[in-house]
């Protein structure tokens, strides 16, 4: 009598264990599991590529820096160069009291959008 006790209890774990493993799998075989599934891995492939792509983009801009550098102590050339004062443009006035100090204006700004107008 024990013995057949033990192998029905063993028989309905196994068939509970077995009826728990294939509903799992039935459910993540549903379209919106699988749906899911592939969406969680795109933004985790998204996100690998992003942090890659900004340690590139770092290494790069520090590699550019250092590249400069050595180029700029090899040519001599001055981190902060002198810069000429910006010019003006004397106004053309017919003012016959005031010859002496001539007016200045500021640069014309000439946009060089020739779609401007259209």
């Amino acid at each position: 009598m024990f013995r057949r006790t033990f192998w029905f209890t063993t028989g309905v774990a196994a068939g509970v264990w077995a009826t728990t493993k294939v509903n799992r799998k039935l459910r993540q075989l549903t379209p919106e599991s699988l749906a899911a599934t592939a969406a969680n891995k795109a933004l985790e492939t998204g996100q690998r590529l992003k942090d890659r792509a900004v340690g590139f983009a770092l290494d790069v801009r520090d590699n550019m820096a250092q590249r400069e550098a050595e180029l700029e102590e090899a040519l001599g050339i001055h981190a902060n160069p002198e810069l000429p004062s910006p010019r003006r443009y004397t106004a053309i006035e017919n003012d016959s009291d005031n010859r002496s100090t001539p007016k200045y204006i500021e640069a014309p700004m000439h946009s060089y959008n020739r779609n401007e107008d259209h």
